[in-house]
């Protein structure tokens, strides 16, 4: 039997693998690897945080094992989890469009399944609508394919996803749990809200059934709402572009009559922080902003060599000296000067109890927002740690289609306190328990209303 099992799962990789572009030879295969692990050397700004000998031979590894690969998608497979162990938010390795449009997360055919980690396990929190009776919202994921969901995702999942912060990572990786090509089956074991166990084969393929339970609402770069008692509700759901500045432009003229405010971030993944900025101006009575600090790895060639026989020793009282010894070990940097940002504009500013809600999702230009608001009195942030990654990525080309970034600058609070790989943390922490998704509940938004309430 297990022969058989052996030969069923072989020929079933070797069919998905022939949907698979296999274009890369593997001088190209050699490339891409040492292009990538070239540029983190020369320019990734966490490399004093990796363990160098175990980089090294891990690249050494798979220089043999990357000619292996049996097609471009295995290959790019490697790539990402090799990048996984550097284990920062905005340094990736991105798939080539052709391998791309064959890779599923949600659909299965007659189902569409959507996954959210809430209190560490793997719940059903949206389904296509025809199957929301059958999968009812709360249903959890308790084995794939044999194993624990838990167990399975360290296995197959964890180690392909690049992530600065634990939690952002516990999130991807069930959100993340299905992900594969078109094809691929998972034998799936679920636990229905009233306990019932359920068993269902699903293999990703085309599913035509666009209805979903609960509804997906079309996301606006902006949304406005007014809640009991003059609380004006704000949702920011994206920095990427500059549109949003004149949607809150236009809707000022209402915010000058809120008695408070609520500014949601849980979606906004970031953008430019310029965008940003043009908006917080208008949230506080300040001249001029201090945003993060800032630094990047600076290498000159001649201090490096020099450095090769500069001991610690030889630093005590010797900026010189001291350049060319951290020059050597790659920690080297040059420092930004943190100038302030100043305020021009002339229109009236709002500044009344504000709740800003923050979560995993809010990230890089959105934690640049918070970081400008940092101890203004008159502000709470309420939610969840936010994404906990931000800076300048560096974007290069990889073999047949494919692309990378590596993070460049690291950005900390103006006092040089760091929040990458910990996330900006709330005044007051609040989450989303597995009974309020049951119940359709925003604990969040709710601990705002209550929190502002309460204030005169």
């Amino acid at each position: 039997m297990k022969r058989i099992i052996i030969l069923f799962i072989v020929l079933f990789s070797s069919n998905l693998y022939s949907q698979m572009p296999n274009t890369l030879s593997k001088s190209d295969k050699i490339y891409g690897l040492s292009k990538f692990w070239q540029e983190v050397n020369y320019n990734f700004v966490y490399l004093y945080k990796i363990d160098r000998k175990k980089w090294d031979d891990d690249y050494k590894r798979l220089i043999t094992e990357v000619q292996k690969t049996k097609n471009d998608y295995e290959y790019y497979r490697l790539l990402q989890r090799f990048c996984a162990t550097l284990k920062d938010g905005h340094t990736n390795i991105y798939f080539p469009r052709e391998i791309r449009e064959k890779i599923v997360t949600n659909n299965f055919g007659a189902y569409r399944i959507f996954l959210t980690n809430v209190e560490g396990k793997a719940i059903v929190t949206r389904i296509n609508l025809s199957k929301k009776e059958e999968i009812p919202i709360g249903t959890e994921i308790i084995k794939v394919n044999q194993l624990k969901t838990t167990e399975y995702i360290k296995k197959y999942v964890k180690p392909y996803i690049s992530s600065s912060t634990k939690y952002v990572l516990e999130d991807w990786s069930v959100m993340r749990l299905f992900r594969a090509p078109i094809g691929t089956s998972f034998e799936v074991e679920m636990k229905l809200p009233d306990g019932t166990i359920k068993k269902l084969k699903l293999t990703h393929t085309e599913t035509t059934e666009k209805e979903v339970y609960p509804e997906i609402k079309d996301e606006k770069l902006l949304e406005f709402k007014w809640l009991k008692h003059k609380i004006a509700y704000i949702s920011l759901n994206s920095f990427s572009n500059d549109e949003i500045d004149s949607l809150f432009v236009k809707i000022l003229p209402k915010l000058y009559k809120a008695k408070k405010v609520i500014i949601d971030l849980r979606k906004n993944g970031g953008g430019s922080t310029y965008v940003g900025f043009e908006i917080l101006q208008y949230l506080v009575n300040d001249s001029v902003l201090y945003g993060s600090k800032q630094k990047s790895r600076l290498h000159i060639p001649a201090f490096k060599a020099w450095g090769k026989w500069t001991e610690v020793t030889d630093t005590i009282n010797d900026s010189w000296a001291k350049q060319e010894f951290l020059s050597f070990r790659d920690n080297y940097f040059f420092q930004f000067e943190n100038q302030p940002d100043t305020i021009k504009i002339k229109a009236k500013r709002i500044v009344v109890p504000t709740a800003i809600l923050i979560g995993h999702h809010t990230a890089s230009a959105a934690e640049d927002f918070l970081i400008f608001l940092h101890n203004q009195k008159h502000i709470v942030k309420i939610g969840e740690p936010t994404f906990g990654s931000t800076g300048q990525p560096l974007l290069f080309d990889l073999p047949n289609g494919g692309s990378a970034r590596v993070c460049t600058k690291k950005d900390t609070y103006p006092d040089g306190k760091e929040f990458v790989g910990y996330g900006i943390q709330p005044d007051i922490k609040v989450s989303n328990t597995f009974q309020d998704y049951l119940k359709n509940k925003d604990a969040v938004l709710q601990r705002a209303i209550d929190f502002l309430n309460k204030k005169k």
